[in-house]
């Protein structure tokens, strides 16, 4: 009896190909109606995967704010689709973006947007406190977050004792207590000199590359912009260049520790 022909070893299946976390499928922003229209965004296509880090660019009225708007769910497009991990964000209602937002998303602005009569903790347990978190668990989160962006023992210190590049920390560890799966930046650097600026996109570059924390940010310095593996520019409302940047950034410059930058 001849021996049964070997039989092929069937093909292991391919891995299926995850989902970006954020898809953007021809997005319009208009303002205002009939002559006076302003097209703000004009059928945006985008992916942004999980764990990336992309610096939004561009000139002054180019669009690039306005998207940022609807990637952190603060707008709604005119027209088009927001995907964010496969659920259409545009369909949701403003209380359900809120939620969509207290739990993926984190924000750093570029005026620091903290409560001056509160202390540093204070402030970084705003987000937790808004989300029903118990005292304890917010003052072990906030300090936490705060020894992680370098501030640990200044967690009693108001905004007025701490310096630009200190308060900027705080609002970074604002961002990410919460345990985002994006910080959105929103221009971090802007008013800070450049030293400090290179310090909070040494913070920026850990959470992202550290942590796995999708980072946006929107800049128009390209020293900062330099830190991002991914740059996206707008001119006029669309995307005139997304590409990936060949020489990124690795570390931030060796300058002060946060307890020095007063």
């Amino acid at each position: 009896m001849n021996p049964a022909t070997p039989q092929a070893a069937p093909a292991s299946p391919m891995p299926p190909t995850p989902l970006p976390l954020i898809q953007l499928r021809g997005v319009t922003k208009r303002y205002g109606n009939g002559p006076t229209t302003l097209i703000a965004l004009k059928g945006i296509t985008l992916d942004i995967a999980a764990g990336e880090f992309v610096a939004i660019m561009g000139p002054s009225g180019s669009g690039k704010s306005t998207a940022m708007n609807i990637l952190g769910c603060l707008d709604t497009p005119s027209s088009g689709q927001y995907l964010f991990k496969g659920a259409h964000v545009e369909a949701l209602s403003r209380d359900q973006r809120a939620l969509l937002r207290r739990r993926y998303l984190g924000f750093v602005f570029q005026g620091f947007n903290l409560l001056a009569r509160t202390t540093a903790r204070e402030n970084v347990e705003l987000p937790l406190l808004y989300r029903g978190d118990s005292a304890s668990l917010r003052r072990a989160a906030a300090t936490k977050a705060l020894q992680s962006v370098g501030l640990g023992g200044w967690e009693q210190h108001t905004p007025a004792e701490l310096s630009g590049g200190q308060q900027q920390r705080v609002a970074i560890a604002r961002a990410i207590v919460t345990q985002p799966a994006v910080v959105l930046a929103d221009e971090p650097t802007g008013n800070l000199d450049t030293q400090r600026s290179h310090e909070i996109m040494g913070l920026l570059l850990a959470l992202n590359r550290d942590h796995g924390i999708t980072v946006l940010m929107v800049t128009h310095e390209p020293d900062m912009a330099a830190y991002a593996r991914r740059m996206v520019h707008f001119i006029d409302g669309a995307i005139a260049l997304d590409a990936a940047n060949p020489y990124p950034v690795t570390a931030a410059p060796i300058g002060l520790t946060a307890e020095q930058s007063t």
